[in-house]
């Protein structure tokens, strides 16, 4: 049973994420597989760079936050998933060692005029290191159902 649906999703409702700190191999592992410059898979490389060390792909950092984003509310929520990303943006490196947190909030909810049985919520993600510095921010598009929509329902 969903523990949120789009009516516990009000303008400037706060969800917390849970934090997580990132190892030298896990980055490595997520750049090998999907973006291996040297800055990502190389120490050396990374100091040598303009980040400053071994940095995780802003890829990386994207699937964490959207990890964060399950953990904090997605999970256990009526979610039909996002028609989109309006913009998705690394404001600063994130380092092995770092440790994650943030947060997002609600900025507009509406019940779709198509789909009536949908809520369309507009949300923002921020993403922070240890020293409260925002490493990511991400405007974003969830869809979820209404109390008492399911999907046979919505669907029969």
């Amino acid at each position: 049973m969903a523990n949120y649906t789009f009516e516990d999703f009000p303008p400037g409702r706060r969800f917390d994420f849970t934090k997580r700190t990132l190892t030298s191999d896990e980055i490595i592992a997520f750049a090998c597989e999907f973006d291996p410059q040297p800055m990502h898979m190389d120490e050396e490389a990374g100091r040598a760079s303009i980040l400053g060390g071994l940095a995780a792909s802003g890829w990386h950092t994207s699937a964490i936050m959207m990890r964060m984003l399950f953990d904090a509310y997605l999970d256990g929520s009526t979610s039909e998933g996002s028609p989109g990303v309006d913009s998705m943006e690394w404001k600063r490196p994130v380092l092995a060692g770092d440790t994650l947190d943030g947060h997002c909030e609600v900025l507009e909810a509406r019940v779709s005029r198509s789909r009536p049985e949908l809520g369309i919520v507009r949300m923002r993600a921020e993403v922070t290191n240890q020293r409260g510095e925002i490493v990511a921010v991400c405007d974003y598009i969830n869809m979820l159902r209404l109390a008492g929509k399911d999907a046979d329902h919505a669907h029969g």
